[in-house]
């Protein structure tokens, strides 16, 4: 019989590349790594590891193995859970996972309304931009995902479960004094020929995309991942920016005049989870409570 204990170290040590790394990872002993690795091995019937240099390699079952652990050991965390909420164990926990502008925004009434509401239950938060923030979701690293994605990806989320938020429009950021500081609203085109300060990779990619639609591509002259950071370079007059509407919202801006963007460049907030995890209490009060945050 394949153990959940014994799952979650083969896929710490497929993570880590080594026994000891693996142990530092778990908190426990190099032994007592091996000593469970070779209990797998002995219930799987096959090898599952093999030794290359001062690093393990996965064989092909240690392989299919580790595929199947994260969905394995999150369906189990779910259980537990919803076993523990209903027998009045304790309220629950939940891991979640954010971008830093929704981080600033959208969690933290969320979270306090919770709090509030269901005073046992326990949030762990960190940051990581999506694809990482998903790919954790699905590694059963954390149990809800703050994601964003600029226009529908077929089948990019179809094993999980979408909360949508709302829809995080883009506005363009220029120093103080610049050439188009009192104009209501400006075209990407108009911004052909300035440099440009670009955001995280996958804003970034976005800002190419607009900017090549409307005929140029852009001049990248900084990239940031750090929202104020953007803002300050702009505010010092080194460039142009456009950025979600959250992250504008997250710091306030010094000498930087902000700008309506058409043709709108929009992006969709969302929140994520696991079909199982979606059923736990705490899980779907987490949830109730973004979407409630995000509505107002």
């Amino acid at each position: 019989m394949i153990e959940a204990r014994h799952l979650r170290v083969l896929r710490a040590v497929a993570a880590t590349g080594s026994f000891s790394a693996a142990a530092r990872e778990l908190g426990c002993t190099q032994p007592a790594v091996s000593q469970q690795m070779k209990a797998l091995e002995s219930s799987a019937g096959t090898t599952l590891l093999i030794r290359t240099g001062r690093e393990m390699r996965l064989t092909q079952a240690g392989e299919a193995l580790v595929r199947h652990a994260s969905g394995i050991l999150a369906g189990l965390t779910a259980a537990e859970e919803e076993v523990a909420a209903i027998a009045g164990l304790r309220a629950g926990r939940v891991r979640l996972v954010s971008f830093p502008s929704g981080s600033s925004t959208l969690v933290p009434g969320a979270l306090a309304a919770l709090r509030a509401e269901h005073p046992g239950t326990r949030v762990s938060l960190v940051e990581a931009e999506p694809p990482r923030s998903v790919d954790l979701l699905r590694e059963g690293d954390c149990d809800i995902a703050l994601a964003f994605r600029y226009g529908a990806t077929g089948g990019e989320w179809d094993d999980l479960v979408v909360r949508p938020l709302l829809t995080d429009r883009l506005i363009g950021l220029v120093p103080a004094g610049h050439r188009l500081t009192d104009a209501p609203e400006v075209s990407v085109g108009e911004l052909a020929d300035e440099s440009w300060i670009a955001g995280c990779p996958r804003c970034r990619r976005q800002l190419v995309e607009v900017c090549e639609e409307s005929g140029f591509t852009p001049r990248i002259d900084f990239a940031t991942d750090d929202y104020p950071a953007v803002m300050g370079l702009v505010g010092a007059g080194l460039g142009v920016a456009v950025l979600p509407e959250l992250a504008v919202e997250s710091v306030r801006p010094k000498g930087v005049r902000t700008l309506a963007v058409e043709p709108a460049i929009e992006r969709e907030i969302v929140a994520l989870t696991l079909p199982d995890l979606a059923r736990v209490p705490a899980v779907a009060a987490t949830l109730d409570q973004l979407s409630r945050t995000a509505a107002r």
